[in-house]
C-alpha cells in the first residue's frame, strides 16, 4: 500500500513500485472511456491507493517532458522539484485518505502549473485523479478548424494563434516581421468575421472551443 506517514526526503519517489494494471482498459486495448479520456484538452492521471499510475491521458503524455514539475517514470510519479515532494505527497495523502481536493502550484515562475488533485469517491478502491492546468488558451488544431469555420485567411489564422498565446499585437508584428498597422488590421477583420467586440472577446471564445487531436496520435497509454 501507498505508506502515506513514512518520512520523505527532497527527490525521493512518490510512488510504490508498478503491482497493478489499469481498470480503465485491458493491457493492449484502450477501454471506449480511456480513449474519450484520450481527447479532454487537460492531463490527466489516476493514481491508486498503492501509489500506482493507472492511466495518464494523451496530453498529460505529452506535457510531461523534460521542463514540466511532474515526472512519470514508468509509473512512478514523482516531483521534479524537491520543494514540491511534501506538498505534492500531502495532497495525495488528503485525496487517497480523507477525500479532500486540493489545488497546487508546482515548479517555478517560468515553468509552474497549477494541478488539482481529487478524489475519486467512486471509483471502487481508494483513487485519486491528477488534473493538469491547461498551458495554453486552445489547442491549435481547434483554432484551426474556428479560423476555417469563420473564413479567416491564413495570415488572419496565424496572428489569431499568436493572439490565444497570450501575444500583444506590436509583439506579433515584430515577431512576424511586419507592420504593426497591418496586424491590427487582421485583428479587425477577425473581429467582424467572428463577431467578437474585442481581442479579449476573441480569446474567450477561442478558450471555449472543444478539442480537436489529431486522430492519428496514439491511444490511450494502458496495461
Amino acid at each position: 500500500m501507498f505508506d502515506l506517514t513514512a518520512p520523505i526526503q527532497p527527490g525521493a519517489l512518490l510512488t510504490s513500485p508498478v503491482q497493478t494494471v489499469s481498470r480503465l482498459a485491458e493491457p493492449g486495448r484502450p477501454s471506449p472511456l480511456a480513449r474519450l479520456l484520450d481527447v479532454v484538452d487537460y492531463g490527466m492521471l489516476l493514481v491508486l491507493d498503492d501509489g500506482c499510475v493507472v492511466f495518464a491521458n494523451r496530453v498529460a503524455r505529452a506535457e510531461m517532458n523534460d521542463e514540466h514539475p511532474l515526472q512519470l517514470l514508468g509509473r512512478d510519479l514523482r516531483a521534479r522539484c524537491p520543494r514540491d515532494v511534501v506538498s505534492l505527497h500531502n495532497a495525495l495523502a488528503g485525496a487517497l485518505r480523507r477525500g479532500v481536493q486540493a489545488l497546487l502550484k508546482l515548479g517555478g515562475a517560468g515553468q509552474g502549473i497549477h494541478i488539482a488533485v481529487v478524489p475519486m469517491a467512486d471509483a471502487g478502491e481508494p483513487a485519486a485523479a491528477i488534473v493538469f492546468g491547461k498551458r495554453r488558451v486552445c489547442e491549435e488544431l481547434s483554432i484551426d478548424a474556428f479560423a476555417r469555420h469563420h473564413g479567416l485567411t491564413l495570415a488572419e489564422a496565424r496572428v489569431l494563434r499568436h493572439l490565444c498565446s497570450g501575444e500583444r499585437p506590436q509583439d506579433i508584428a515584430f515577431g512576424l516581421g511586419v507592420k504593426l498597422s497591418t496586424v491590427r488590421t487582421q485583428i479587425g477583420s477577425i473581429r467582424a468575421k467572428t463577431s467578437s467586440r474585442d481581442i479579449g472577446a476573441i480569446v474567450q471564445c477561442a478558450a471555449r472551443l472543444p478539442p480537436l487531436p489529431c486522430v492519428t496520435r496514439r491511444a490511450a497509454w494502458s496495461g
